[in-house]
């Protein structure tokens, strides 16, 4: 026989249990179900939204952004950031357009992009681990260098990109489907094989759980920290390639802004910023997430002026969101 005084007790204890598992359905499934109602309100503020064509768009517009988040995913899964990642596109971009002005050749061009976004990841990654200086100083630091000298390399003037072979990198179609599209979904699949199946990947979720338990089980940590940093070198480069084929043009400015979004896309996906909990799954949701809402504030007639502000209080709630279905 249970007693009275035990009753409030155990509806205490139910109801903790409820909230339990609400805060891991949030933990688990924020980001998605996130995604899911923007989807919803956007098909109901604007008939356009679901068609084919826009909804093409939308991820060819993501691409670019997707595939910086790939990258920064890695670094943010070691409790890093890499605050340089725009910087480091618009140096790919003016260096594949004047490549490709000066010789045509796509093949070399997308060598010297990937190589220059490497060899600044590299410099990145040295500077973390050998010179000991915070990513987030490392990385703003470079965020400066890597912007001057786009604009030192081309006087501030845009290259215009007239192959129109290495164009249709950003405007072809394969059955449909937008060209950058295919490249980023690829890149995703191959880093969530990696993350889950290598043992890379366990010692990047090792590094950011635990850095001194990691290299107290002989984990090279000064090794892999630095290979994080070139991966989002790549992937700058590879997104570099992308905006420079969807732009037609090589601009020194290209890029401002985008390693916030790229980090927005990592945090919303649900990504912790203290390393070790998270995924690029999550990151391709949060990137849909933020890509569609700059669709349907375009379709909707929203001012500029006021989108970043949208954007804004959606990364907050969201981010809000999974915290509370992270914290148990």
């Amino acid at each position: 026989m249970v007693s009275q005084q035990s009753l409030p007790a155990e509806r205490s204890a139910e109801r903790r249990g409820r909230g339990l598992d609400v805060r891991g359905v949030l933990a688990r499934y924020g980001t998605l179900i996130a995604l899911i109602l923007l989807v919803v309100v956007a098909s109901l503020l604007s008939p356009r939204f679901l068609s084919t064509v826009n909804l093409m768009n939308v991820l060819r517009q993501t691409s670019i952004v997707g595939v910086l988040g790939i990258g920064m995913t890695f670094v943010i899964l070691t409790a890093g950031i890499d605050l340089s990642v725009g910087a480091m596109l618009a140096i790919v971009v003016v260096l594949v357009a004047d490549t490709l002005e000066k010789t045509g050749s796509i093949p070399l061009a997308l060598i010297v992009g990937l190589a220059a976004g490497m060899a600044v990841g590299l410099v990145n990654g040295i500077g973390v681990t050998r010179g000991r200086v915070q990513p987030f100083v490392m990385t703003l630091g470079m965020l400066g260098v890597a912007r001057s000298l786009a604009f030192l390399y081309t006087d501030g003037v845009p290259i215009p990109v007239l192959n129109n072979d290495f164009l249709q990198l950003g405007y072809g179609y394969v059955s449909q489907v937008p060209v950058p599209s295919i490249i980023f979904l690829s890149l995703l699949i191959v880093a969530a094989l990696v993350l889950r199946f290598t043992p890379f990947g366990r010692y990047v979720y090792a590094i950011g759980s635990n850095e001194e338990a990691a290299r107290l089980s002989g984990i090279n940590v000064q090794l892999y920290k630095t290979l994080v940093y070139v991966l989002s070198g790549a992937t700058a480069a590879i997104a570099g390639v992308l905006y420079a084929a969807q732009l037609a043009v090589g601009p020194p400015i290209a890029g401002e802004g985008y390693e916030l979004d790229a980090i927005a896309a990592v945090v919303v996906g649900g990504t912790s910023l203290f390393g070790g909990q998270g995924g690029v799954i999550g990151t391709f949701l949060g990137a849909l997430i933020i890509g569609i809402l700059g669709n349907i504030l375009n379709l909707t007639g929203v001012s500029p002026f006021a989108q970043p502000l949208a954007k804004g209080a959606l990364i907050i709630a969201a981010v809000w969101i999974v915290g509370r279905g992270q914290r148990t």
